[in-house]
């Protein structure tokens, strides 16, 4: 008898548990959308994209400044997605980015890092060739576009625009085999909201702006980015490969400084 009980209490106690963590965290209704949309999308109608595509996010981030999102196509993977545009309501600027792909991304699978200021939903809307869809995640934080920088700015400076890449799959290059990679940048993405933490002055907006990665001469994606794209920009992503030994990014920032770098797909053995 006492073990039932102690069952019973052991499952009660769970479910209450999970009763207090909400299994999704879909987008809520927002008066801020209301008002931003059509600066956003005009007059464009938006299908449901839960058809399409998934877009990932804690409901409590751990930390505002770098909260993790992965958009995912996990509808009809046949459907090309030619672009989004990732919007977090509440920012002061909405569109953290604008992301073409091209083809060797399908189907898509695209991570990153953003900040979030305030309570907010945060939004992925996607371009087909014969609609445009939208999904998202309402996402708990606050502070993340003027959390203080991880170093200080003189630090932050040093060795801005060195690249990493990494491969997570070890075998030899060959065509039309899907790969999976992480593009990590070294930039201090102030959002121009920070304060310097030894003379208290606003830090001024340094972002990086623009953003491409090729294999080859094919494009595999460019970014347009804003203030919300976390310190450090990281991009994990899957891509079909062409065989071609290297990647090879360009990212230009908000200073006019220009970033090209080559890197090999896989370390030299």
């Amino acid at each position: 008898m006492r073990q039932a009980l102690a069952a019973l209490s052991l499952l009660l106690s769970a479910g209450i548990a999970l009763a207090d963590d909400p299994p999704v965290n879909p987008i809520v209704e927002s008066a801020t959308w209301n008002d931003i949309r059509g600066d956003i999308v005009g007059d464009v109608h938006l299908l449901d994209g839960a058809s399409l595509l998934t877009l990932t996010a804690p409901y409590r981030a751990d930390d505002a400044a770098t909260v993790p999102i992965t958009i995912e196509q996990t509808g009809v993977k046949d459907v090309p997605i030619s672009s989004i545009k990732l919007v977090i309501d509440e920012n002061p600027s909405p569109v953290a980015a604008e992301i073409r792909f091209g083809p060797a991304m399908m189907p898509l699978k695209f991570e990153t890092r953003v900040r979030v200021n305030q309570y907010s939903n945060i939004r992925v809307i996607a371009t087909t060739p014969n609609a445009s869809y939208m999904t998202g995640r309402f996402v708990k934080a606050s502070g993340g576009c003027s959390a203080p920088a991880t170093k200080d700015p003189t630090a932050a400076l040093k060795g801005m625009g060195e690249m990493r890449l990494r491969s997570f799959d070890t075998g030899n290059a060959a065509p039309a085999v899907p790969r999976e990679a992480q593009i990590m940048i070294r930039h201090p993405n102030y959002s121009g909201l920070q304060r310097d933490q030894i003379t208290q002055l606003f830090i001024g907006a340094h972002f990086i702006t623009e953003l491409e990665v090729r294999q080859g001469k094919e494009l595999l994606f460019s970014l347009q980015g804003g203030i919300s794209i976390s310190e450090n920009p990281t991009f994990r992503f899957t891509y079909i490969d062409d065989g071609s030994p290297e990647l090879t990014i360009h990212a230009v920032d908000t200073e006019g400084n220009v970033f090209d770098r080559v890197l090999p797909k896989r370390p030299p053995a």
